[in-house]
């Protein structure tokens, strides 16, 4: 499943309802289906969304179970339209083109955890990890707080590195002292995984 021009005019006018502006479910054929709304669970999503290993319907299926507490209730006529509310959802209630999805990854959740959890911390004024719920739209706007540091700095520098631009002294020394801190591991596509798979059973 994909999200599709037709859809976002409907998740636009019908968003399931709102617990002090925050959604805690999302209406799909015109029923409100409750989602599980903590920070961990769509984690745990676009962790599934980065796995290499995983094709387009399984990561579907994974962002459907783990997001709607109902997912096996949900007619098979409405899944696509479930999908699109889940993106949406995800997305913090923005549409993204799939063009800009596509483009340069300058942050990743799994590898820069170390970096992002203590920057978040400090706008929050307390230990993410150490509450019991915090509303993923909640934990995306600690993260859109996050000023002057480290992860900051990291970002930064990718961004120099991905536009061709050339890195000042201090960047540089910078870039050669923390270089697998602030090189994305490259993502094997789906070939490239099957084949290492061919080879490793052909020569053990």
């Amino acid at each position: 499943m994909k999200t599709d021009s037709t859809a976002v005019t409907r998740i636009k006018k019908a968003e399931g309802s709102f617990m002090n502006g925050l959604p805690n479910k999302l209406k799909v054929g015109g029923i409100s289906y409750a989602i599980r709304t903590d920070y961990r669970h769509i984690l745990r999503i676009m962790q599934a969304f980065n796995d290499p290993e995983l094709n387009d319907e399984e990561k579907c299926y994974i962002c459907m179970k783990i997001l709607y507490w109902n997912y096996e209730s949900i007619p098979a006529k409405d899944l696509q339209e479930a999908y699109d509310k889940a993106v949406w959802f995800i997305d913090c209630g923005k549409h993204y083109s799939e063009e800009k999805t596509q483009s340069v990854r300058l942050m990743d959740w799994e590898h820069d955890e170390s970096l992002i959890i203590p920057a978040i911390n400090r706008v929050a004024g307390k230990e993410v990890r150490m509450e019991r719920y915090i509303h993923w739209w909640t934990f995306v706007g600690f993260y859109m707080e996050i000023g002057e540091c480290v992860f900051s700095e990291v970002v930064y520098v990718r961004q120099k590195l991905s536009k061709g631009k050339k890195l000042e002294k201090y960047e540089r020394q910078f870039y050669q002292e923390n270089k697998e801190m602030i090189d994305i591991p490259r993502v094997k596509t789906q070939e490239e995984i099957e084949e290492e798979k061919l080879i490793e059973s052909i020569f053990g």
